[in-house]
Parts: C-alpha cells; sequence; structure tokens
C-alpha cells in the first residue's frame, strides 16, 4: 500500500492560516521534507551560496507568509508549497548567476558527503543527461522532478500540477524514454 502524501487536510492548514500554533507547525512539518526533496532534486546538494537546506528554510518562511491568505480552492496544499519551492529554486539559480565572484565556489558540505571522485562521476554523468533532460518540455521535466527528485505518487504529482494520474504517467514514461533514447541505453526487453 502506498502512503498518499496530499499534505495536511483543509482543515489544518484552516486552523492554521487562523493563527493556531500546533497546525501551523503540523502544516510546515508536513511541508518541509517535500520542500527539501524538491529543492534538492533541482540544484542537488547546492549552488554557490545556497544549499537545498537553505531553500527548503526559505519555502517554509515564504509558506508561512502565505498561511494567513492562503483559501481552500480544492487543491492539494502541496501544490502551494510546490509553487513556492519552484519559485525558490529559479530565484536562487538567478542570483547564483548574478553573482559571478561566486562561480566555482563549493558550499560547505558535511564529511559524509561524497569524495571527489564520486562528484567527479556524479558531474560526468549530469553533464552526459543534462542535454537529453533539456530537451524535454517543461511539463515533462516538472513530472520527472517530482516523480522522481521529490518522490511523489502518480497522484500526488497530478494533483499537484493539475493534471490526471494516467497522464502524468504517461508523461514519465514517454520523458524517460526519450532521455534513455538520446544518453544510448538500452532497456532490457
Amino acid at each position: 500500500m502506498t502512503e498518499q502524501r496530499d499534505g495536511p487536510d483543509a482543515e489544518t492548514v484552516a486552523r492554521a492560516a487562523a493563527g493556531d500554533r500546533r497546525a501551523v507547525e503540523a502544516v510546515v512539518g508536513e511541508a518541509h521534507p517535500f520542500a527539501l526533496r524538491y529543492c534538492r532534486g533541482r540544484i542537488g546538494r547546492g549552488l554557490p551560496g545556497v544549499t537545498a537546506e537553505d531553500l527548503a528554510q526559505q519555502v517554509c518562511l515564504a509558506l508561512l507568509g502565505a498561511l494567513p491568505r492562503w483559501t481552500d480552492r480544492g487543491r492539494p496544499f502541496l501544490a502551494l508549497v510546490h509553487r513556492i519551492a519552484l519559485n525558490e529554486v529559479s530565484d536562487a539559480f538567478r542570483a547564483a548567476a548574478r553573482r559571478p565572484e561566486t562561480a566555482g565556489l563549493v558550499p560547505d558540505r558535511p564529511s559524509s558527503e561524497p569524495g571527489p571522485e564520486e562528484h567527479a562521476s556524479l558531474r560526468d554523468e549530469v553533464a552526459r543527461l543534462r542535454p537529453a533532460f533539456d530537451r524535454l518540455s517543461p511539463a515533462a521535466r516538472e513530472v520527472l522532478m517530482l516523480r522522481v527528485a521529490a518522490g511523489l505518487t502518480a497522484e500526488e504529482t497530478a494533483a499537484v500540477v493539475g493534471s490526471s494520474p494516467g497522464a502524468v504517467r504517461t508523461m514519465q514514461h514517454r520523458a524517460l524514454a526519450a532521455v534513455r533514447q538520446e544518453v544510448g541505453v538500452v532497456t532490457p526487453a
């Protein structure tokens, strides 16, 4: 049985929007892991001057600011968290691009991080896959990010992007097939 992670229920979010401290803690407690998975999927371990953990914290802070204005429109609450995370990641990329003095700097990382060989191997792999990934439609890239990097189910992804689970599965299948074909990965029959 797959655990459904639509985020907090509408009643909890409404209580949080009204200022109920326990409800706010519950909402942020469910939003943070989603935001962290999403940010890690989009930026990896970090951009110059910012990490996925930093961005996830910014998402939660922005969420706290958005809560008082939240109204239930029938969409899962994680759709709002996704939109905020998407904006925070975009802002981080723009900020990094504007600061050429930070280009090439590696953010501090815990000692459990992979060593130089693993980083070089991962960079090579990303460099090999990036052109194929970039040729996908923005919608297909977003579906892959939500399904693979953020770990959402097809149902959760469909709710976030405003589609059906079947359409999400089809888009994911076609996007992965296109990437595999472009990079020359042979799949077993």
